[in-house]
């Protein structure tokens, strides 16, 4: 966690700590310089943000960071211009060793571990909204999402591809004062560049081409609540400017429009990007990442929080209409002990599928399911002339378009309601849409 973030959870309860290490400059501008952790993490470069700071102009506004886990200490390289050179072997990311010797541009530093330890806060509970964990990362990563969650402060959510940040944001919402209010989620990168500021801001009606009637952006549709911009890496660059100006002055205009409309909303974003390295590469507006970073969280991949999987499984389990006897029977040691075994490169999203393999292969249907195939014209059969493994597909790619078709004809369309009611994210959900050729 950042030292932005550290100061957040200064509420909870319990504490864990890791062990303390310092940085001293070696050689170039800065050398003499030293530089003691006060957490788990620091990002070193040349911006004044940055942890530590090195004047010189051959390290990148944000060059590498180094971070205490598990496993040891890792250094990654952001995507610096002259790139992370660790003990004489240029890496994107690698572990240091006590009297590692890390060169950025003209720069070298000497990392030394301490004989202090810094504290890291724990929440003490094991579920915040709809996101469910035991391990030390989770609780955590908890301990700053309720600090957080009871102000109107701008969080970005980082994390990889199905790890929860969705749900995370809604945790937030649910969380804050402002639950009452509407949650409003756009995923920037599934809407067309040429549609997302119409999306983002709203139009007048005749603003351009097929604009027949004035419509509200999701900035105005969030009033009193939360917008949750979802990929916010995506947004291309054109557009940024006009979202800095909107988070600046809490004021949208609609395209076509002169007119000013105040807003009243709490700002999420979330990304799978670093946007660090965005800046770095001048995808992304510096401006605007420190307007969205406000408070950076980190959402952990599944692989750091194995020891979650029997509450993991449980949650989602019981989400998916699950009796409780079944639960009992599927969650036992040996199937949790397979869980552990695999890689999990799709995290959360990864995992909830597979249960929803296991339950249909295992003729256990969930309640959405049986549902879904009841309301279907064409009864749930199987073909026993194929090999299990196509038989296996073909069920699979059956129930996804029944439990599909049936659930935006639930919604009329929809399609935000719709993945609110089947507990995935917008994302995932168009994705399916699109391989059933439900959606363009």
């Amino acid at each position: 966690m950042s030292g932005k973030t550290a100061i957040l959870a200064s509420s909870a309860v319990r504490e864990t700590s890791v062990v303390g290490f310092q940085l001293d400059a070696v050689e170039g501008p800065g050398r003499g310089q030293h530089w003691e952790s006060q957490n788990d993490h620091c990002t070193i470069g040349h911006h004044p943000s940055c942890d530590m700071v090195l004047d010189d102009a051959t390290v990148s506004r944000f060059h590498c960071e180094i971070t205490i886990g598990d496993k040891g200490t890792q250094v990654r390289d952001l995507g610096s211009s002259n790139g992370t050179v660790l003990d004489g072997v240029r890496i994107a990311s690698a572990f240091l060793k006590r009297g590692s010797l890390l060169r950025l541009g003209r720069s070298a530093l000497r990392f030394q571990y301490m004989d202090k330890r810094n504290p890291i806060a724990l929440a003490n509970r094991n579920e915040f909204g709809l996101l469910a964990g035991r391990s030390v990362v989770m609780r955590a990563m908890f301990a700053l999402l309720e600090r957080a969650a009871i102000t109107d402060i701008t969080i970005l959510l980082e994390g990889e591809t199905g790890t929860g940040k969705s749900a995370a944001a809604r945790s937030i919402h649910m969380e804050s004062p402002r639950k009452d209010g509407p949650f409003v989620m756009l995923d920037c990168g599934a809407i067309l560049a040429n549609l997302l500021e119409s999306e983002l801001f709203g139009h007048e009606r005749g603003s351009f081409t097929g604009a027949d009637s004035a419509r509200v952006g999701a900035f105005e549709e969030a009033s009193g609540g939360t917008v949750f911009l979802d990929e916010i890496g995506e947004i291309p660059i054109s557009l940024q400017s006009k979202l800095l100006s909107v988070l600046e002055n809490r004021e949208v205009r609609r395209l076509g429009s002169n007119q000013q409309i105040p807003v009243n909303v709490r700002v999420i974003a979330a990304t799978n990007r670093d946007l660090r390295a965005e800046v770095n590469a001048g995808r992304f507006r510096e401006d605007l990442y420190y307007r969205l970073a406000v408070v950076t969280i980190k959402v952990p991949p599944l692989r750091q929080r194995l020891e979650d999987l029997p509450i993991l499984v449980e949650t989602l389990l019981s989400r998916m209409g699950t009796p409780d006897e079944r639960i009992a029977s599927i969650a036992t040691p040996d199937f949790m002990g397979s869980l552990r075994g695999a890689a999990w490169p799709g995290n959360l999203r990864e995992l909830r599928n597979y249960l929803e393999q296991y339950l249909v292969f295992e003729d256990i249907l969930p309640s959405s399911l049986i549902a879904a195939t009841a309301q279907s014209d064409a009864p749930f059969s199987v073909d026993v002339s194929l090999p299990l493994s196509e038989a296996r597909q073909q069920a699979m790619a059956e129930f996804e378009r029944r439990y599909l078709t049936e659930l935006l004809q639930a919604h009329s369309g929809k399609v935000s309601q719709a993945a609110a009611q089947a507990g995935v994210d917008r994302t995932y959900l168009y994705r399916l849409l699109r391989r059933h050729k439900l959606r363009n």
